[in-house]
């Protein structure tokens, strides 16, 4: 027996199809319609037809899409999975490494069960959090995952729900904790039949159809993002959630979407007794996303923040084009001002925006943590023409300085996958949608944002070409090879060192202080009795400690120490405790 339910305010009749025949439903006051149908059971097919139209629908809130997003639904039971992970307690975003990933580029294979086999690495590299990129239903057998419209459904291209549950599972055996990326402010171009149902949508963005969050008939709208939000981290025990692009959410009602969402995720943690948190991705530079609720804000437990990747990225690469402007003109100067504020936009001008930006409220009371910093990650790789990573710009040492300053920064550090060997393979923007209209839109559109954004008339991967998603696949094999190796230790040795000296995990901003020398190239970040050295430059160079050189910590080079000094090599660092 099975109750089969969907809300439809539009709709005169509906009726579900079930195993090849059709029952009837019966709606009640707020639109749902239902019916319980006595021989269906755990993997048996069903759609809706809606009014007149006999084309099969499958359900908005479907678990399992078998047969893709525009096939039937199957009933799925959660209670059939057998978890081991009784005694996890979970991990907090605070003292945190969060590692990004995507599945289908993760391994040669491409499935959660592959993934599976790599999760020792991350255990051995230090990693607590692993963020999973998107895992919905999606139109195509390969896609970055952004483009998903069955949001409650994984997509059978990784291996499906019960897979999924599989890599949670083994994840929190090895003591790591997951975060998936949510994509709430759009749907994909193809199989999002939601406006079939009812009023779901509200014009759209520049991705797509965004929902109806604050029109008549919102209210089952937004419960239908809070729902899914709340079903993977209770019946898919995720820890977390990554929320993309949260500044295209619209939401005129007192209490925004992203406040409920965080209140309801509160009470499901105490329930659940372990933490849970949500992460915004936003493009406004406004720190009340992460205040708390009590202090007037969304009380969400962190963000990402560009600023200081474009900081770290102008000031290692000399990158000036697009939205780089503005931070390779304030050069180390800026570099500086984010890590002890996390933004370089305060309410002012932008030149790539054409227009003021950021709140302009001072960050130096809010723990750094709720700042989640990257020195790269899939948007910033694939958003590039060609997908290039740093390792086709800068040298191993440059490299090293920069995930130095991460990892030693007061914020929560993020990498994005392979970083940690400095991989080669690419990491391009690639989809695959049945539909050759859509195929074309695609690459004329990627082509036409790349303009924008400064590349003119570099020649762009086909997104469409398989062999754009296969060269974007890890090639593991580097990481055991040199200049790789040392590259990976040098990792491993940073966050080792980050959880054993309490000074560089601090969170408190205004504690950090920054000396930077433009001519010199020298950044040396303070953090309480550590110093973080690091030369940028082309020379040799000895920078004064201002206090007794105790003893050097950890060094990308051999490096000098002497009385209250240090002299680093050409694009080296060295971390070092002062007496």
């Amino acid at each position: 027996m099975t109750e089969f339910a969907v809300w439809a305010p539009q709709c005169a009749q509906v009726r579900v199809l079930v195993d090849g025949t059709v029952y009837p439903m019966a709606v009640d006051g707020t639109w749902w319609w239902r019916a319980t149908v006595e021989d269906a059971s755990p993997g048996s097919s069903y759609a809706f037809l809606l009014d007149d139209d006999e084309t099969p629908l499958p359900d908005p809130r479907s678990r399992w899409q078998p047969n893709g997003v525009h096939g039937a639904s199957r009933v799925y039971d959660d209670s059939a999975f057998y978890w081991t992970d009784h005694d996890w307690t979970g991990r907090q975003l605070p003292g945190s490494v969060i590692y990004e990933l995507h599945i289908g580029t993760f391994t040669p294979h491409g499935s959660f069960d592959a993934a599976v086999e790599r999760l020792d690495h991350l255990v051995e590299l230090g990693v607590d959090l692993v963020e999973v990129l998107p895992v919905n239903a999606v139109d195509g057998p390969r896609n970055w995952g952004y483009d998903g419209v069955g949001w409650y459904a994984v997509t059978e291209n990784y291996g499906g729900p019960d897979a999924f549950k599989r890599f949670v599972d083994a994840c929190h055996a090895r003591g790591l904790g997951v975060v998936l990326d949510a994509v709430y402010n759009h749907l994909g171009p193809s199989g999002a039949y939601l406006d079939r149902f009812g009023p779901y949508f509200a014009g759209s963005n520049m991705w797509g159809p965004s929902l109806n969050l604050d029109g008549p008939h919102s209210e089952p709208v937004r419960r239908y993002v809070i729902d899914n939000a709340l079903m993977w981290l209770r019946d898919f025990h995720v820890d977390g959630l990554r929320l993309d692009a949260v500044h295209a959410l619209r939401d005129t009602r007192a209490t925004h979407v992203l406040e409920q969402l965080a209140a309801e995720v509160e009470a499901l943690s105490t329930h659940v007794g372990r933490p849970l948190s949500l992460i915004a991705e936003s493009d406004l530079n406004d720190p009340r996303l992460i205040t708390a609720r009590e202090a007037g804000g969304y009380g969400l437990h962190g963000q990402w923040t560009d600023d200081i990747h474009h900081s770290l990225h102008t000031a290692l690469t000399g990158e000036s084009q697009g939205y780089y402007a503005d931070f390779a003109a304030a050069g180390l100067t800026g570099l500086a001002h984010v890590f002890t504020r996390a933004f370089l936009h305060e309410g002012t001008w932008s030149s790539f925006r054409q227009r003021r930006h950021g709140a302009g409220v001072d960050t130096r009371r809010i723990p750094g943590h709720r700042f989640v910093a990257y020195l790269q990650n899939h948007d910033q790789i694939g958003n590039r023409a060609t997908g290039d990573r740093l390792t086709q710009t800068l040298s191993p040492g440059l490299l090293a300085c920069g995930a130095a300053l991460v990892f030693s920064s007061p914020f929560t550090p993020m990498l994005f996958m392979g970083e940690e060997w400095g991989a080669r393979t690419p990491w391009q923007f690639f989809s695959y949608f049945p539909d050759p209209a859509l195929r074309e839109a695609v690459r004329n559109g990627r082509a036409a944002e790349f303009a924008e954004h400064g590349w003119g008339d570099v020649e762009v991967p086909d997104p469409n070409a398989e062999s754009t998603f296969l060269d974007s696949k890890l090639e593991w094999d580097e990481a055991t090879l040199e200049p790789h190796a040392t590259l990976l230790r040098v990792y491993k040795e940073l966050i080792a060192l980050r959880k054993a000296w309490p000074e560089l995990s601090d969170p408190w901003l205004d504690d950090v202080e920054v000396d930077v020398d433009e001519e010199v190239r020298t950044v040396v970040l303070h953090r309480g009795r550590l110093r973080v050295a690091c030369n940028l430059g082309s020379d040799v160079v000895t920078i004064a400690l201002g206090a007794p050189l105790a003893r050097i910590l950890l060094a990308s080079e051999p490096v000098e120490g002497e009385a209250d000094t240090v002299s680093l090599p050409p694009e080296s660092f060295a971390i070092v405790q002062l007496t």
